[in-house]
Parts: structure tokens; C-alpha cells; sequence
């Protein structure tokens, strides 16, 4: 058994016992381990435990120049880099006071990767949690959908994961020619593929058993322990900082916001996180085909455009402090920054990262108690976490 552990063998009663789950490797990278009390097989209490993956990240942030650290906000929620390296840039854009002078077509590019890197980043959550509990085909099907949409980013800037594209000012290098057609294409193969995504899990009997009135997080506890992004909208509370904060071009846009609404069991329950993510893949698809819109007509691309034109040589801002956040695929990521004192470094005084995550597992125990052993395992994977934000 590993050591700390918060629950002594002395300190439960004769029925119950301590047992470790995980950490195991894939889907928590062997870096969470869970101290479940269990009274047969109704679960007591639920510690989690950290271990370490990729530490150091607000370290690193503050050894090197704001430009350098994107390559390690790619490696926070590794599943949806784009949507990561989207505020951080915001953020010191906004400190530089560049942020009104960013073109137009920069602004929709960097909406229309971090929207597909949403639908990549739901498609492994919604894979993986059907794996989670038995269901192997939806995993293998959309692993492949994923990977369209995987080989697309990576013809952009030659990464499949960890891209570094979106940068301060600007972008890496804009839209390869014929991207938006292939775009177009990809979007045409994909909406049949989302329905029988609904019918073959989000409908499924079995799936509906299996999650329906399991892993309840009231609207109460989600706002309490601050969690955000599906795991509250589930809830059936419409907060989405796209339409919150109105950032980038995200107010031209037409999108619904889908919330939890307790068709098939108790409002806030496994059931209701999925279905919201499932219908914010429709959602991201709607906001991908008006960027494309944008990108083909008003904002065409032309021989003069330079995505790198405002792109600063030495990024100095001004002494202050300065909270920035958006809507990453797991909810709110936040980066709070401290900048030099006397205004003259480029490197940042304090980063301080605030990761979806973390608040999301912490809500955890509050939802486990009482549940069955078997249903443990649904509803950490209903919480869709990426230990890279959570240990920062």
C-alpha cells in the first residue's frame, strides 16, 4: 500500500476496508492513485492521491520568456493544446495592449484549430469513458474520427498533438492552401458519424444503465468546489466563457451553449456530463463552418497577409498583475500572471495556472460517497481528466 495514506487501518471499523485504485497506466498516466474505504461494496470515502507527470509547469513559466512557454502550455491538457496556447497568447497580448490590433483572419484561424481541437479532445473523452466501463467499439470509432482531425492540425504546423502555432501577436504560419476544402470535407463525413455516436452510446441502453442516476453532482456542489466546463454545464448551468467573457471572435458567432437537463436520470449525473459533450460537438462544428465562411470570403487569404506581422521581437509588458481566461475543452483554464517589477524583463515575475482539472477531481469524493464500488470507475471517467493540468 503507498504511503501517505489519510485513512489507518485502526481508524475503521470491522466491515470496512482501505483499497487502492490505480494508479495505473493509460488513462490516468499512473500519476493517480485513489484511497477508497469501502463498506462491502458501497464506497465510504474517496481520497485521491497525486503523483507527478508533467510537474513544474508555473517553474518553467517563470524561467523563460512568454514566448518559449507555449511548447509547455501544450503539455498542460495535452488533448486540447490549441485551445491552451489560445489563452495564454490572449493573455499577454492583452498585457502588451496588442490585443485590438490582432487581424481579423489570425483571430478566426486560431478559433477555427481550437474548435477542432475541442471535437478531438471530446472524442477521447467520450471513447475512452465508454472503454472505462466496457463498450470497445465507440473507442475505436472515434479514435478514428479524431485522427482526421488530427492529420488536419498537423498539416498546418507539423505537429499532432503539441502544436506551438498559435503565437503571441499572431500565428506560426497561416492556413496551408486547401485546408479550408479538406475542412469542409471533413465536416460533411463527420455529421453522420455524430449521430450514430448518439444512437450507438449516448442512447444505448446499456450506456443509459450504466451512468443514469450515478456520480449526481448537484448545481450547489459543482459551483462550490468550482468546477467548470462540462462537468458544470451537466449540472444544467448555461456558463460558458465564450459567450461569458465574449473573447475573440467567439461574439460574431452563432452557437448554442448545451446544459445537463436530466433526461434519462437525476440532473448532474455521468449520463448528462457526456450527453452535453456529445452536443458541444455539434456546437464546435456550427462555429468551425462560419469561421470557414470567414476564411473563404471576407478574410480571404492574400499574397500581402504575414501571420507573423505583429508578432513582438522582446515581449516586455508593463509592471503589473493581470488574470486571463477561456473556455478550454474541460472548462475554465486560467493563467494568472505577475510581471517584472520594473517593467524591463521578459520573463514573468510569478505564473500561476488554473487548471479545469484540478477543480474537477476535487469534487470527486463528494460524488463517490455512497455509490458502488463498480460505479467508481464511471464517474472519475465522467469527470474527463487530464493529469498534465492537474499536477502543475
Amino acid at each position: 500500500m503507498s504511503e501517505p495514506n489519510k485513512f489507518q487501518a485502526e481508524q475503521l471499523r470491522s466491515e470496512e476496508m482501505i483499497i487502492n485504485v490505480g494508479p495505473q497506466h493509460p488513462s490516468t498516466h499512473g500519476v493517480l492513485r485513489l484511497e477508497v474505504i469501502s463498506d462491502g461494496e458501497t464506497i465510504v470515502d474517496v481520497v485521491p492521491h497525486l503523483g507527478y507527470l508533467h510537474r513544474c509547469f508555473e517553474k518553467h513559466a517563470e524561467s523563460l520568456p512568454y514566448n518559449q512557454t507555449i511548447p509547455f502550455v501544450d503539455r498542460m491538457d495535452y488533448m486540447a493544446a490549441m485551445n491552451s496556447e489560445h489563452v495564454w497568447v490572449m493573455g499577454v497580448e492583452r498585457m502588451l495592449g496588442i490585443d485590438k490590433d490582432i487581424p481579423k483572419r489570425v483571430e478566426y484561424i486560431r478559433v477555427l484549430v481550437a474548435e477542432l481541437n475541442r471535437i478531438a479532445s471530446h472524442f477521447v473523452a467520450i471513447g475512452t469513458y465508454a472503454l472505462d466501463i466496457g463498450a470497445y467499439t465507440p473507442f475505436l470509432w472515434l479514435m478514428r474520427d479524431r485522427e482526421h482531425i488530427q492529420r488536419l492540425l498537423e498539416w498546418i504546423c507539423g505537429a499532432r498533438m503539441l502544436y506551438n502555432y498559435i503565437w503571441i501577436g499572431g500565428l506560426y504560419y497561416d492556413l496551408p492552401v486547401g485546408f479550408e476544402d479538406r475542412c469542409r470535407d471533413f465536416i460533411k463525413y463527420l455529421k453522420p458519424k455524430l449521430l450514430e455516436l448518439q444512437q450507438l452510446v449516448i442512447d444505448n441502453k446499456i450506456f443509459v444503465q450504466r451512468t443514469a442516476n450515478v456520480g449526481v453532482l448537484p448545481l450547489a456542489v459543482a459551483v462550490n468546489y468550482g468546477c467548470t466546463g462540462p462537468v458544470l454545464r451537466g449540472s444544467g448551468l448555461r456558463w460558458d466563457l465564450r459567450r461569458v467573457d465574449n473573447y475573440s471572435v467567439y461574439p460574431e458567432l452563432d452557437f448554442e451553449i448545451p446544459v445537463g437537463k436530466g433526461e434519462m436520470g437525476i440532473l448532474g449525473d455521468c449520463w448528462d456530463r457526456n450527453n452535453v459533450r456529445v452536443l458541444e460537438c455539434y456546437e464546435s462544428l456550427k462555429i468551425v463552418e462560419q469561421c470557414l465562411e470567414q476564411l473563404q470570403g471576407k478574410y480571404v487569404r492574400t499574397r500581402e497577409f504575414d501571420p507573423q506581422a505583429l508578432v513582438p521581437k522582446k515581449i516586455r509588458p508593463k509592471s503589473m498583475e493581470f488574470y486571463i481566461r477561456g473556455e478550454s475543452a474541460k472548462g475554465e483554464l486560467g493563467f494568472f500572471f505577475k510581471t517584472d517589477p520594473a517593467g524591463k524583463s521578459d520573463t514573468p515575475f510569478r505564473v500561476k495556472a488554473r487548471a479545469c482539472s484540478f477543480h474537477n477531481l476535487s469534487v470527486l469524493p463528494e460524488i463517490s460517497r455512497g455509490a458502488l464500488l463498480a460505479d467508481l470507475i464511471a464517474v472519475i471517467g465522467s469527470l474527463d481528466l487530464v493529469m498534465g493540468e492537474v499536477d502543475r
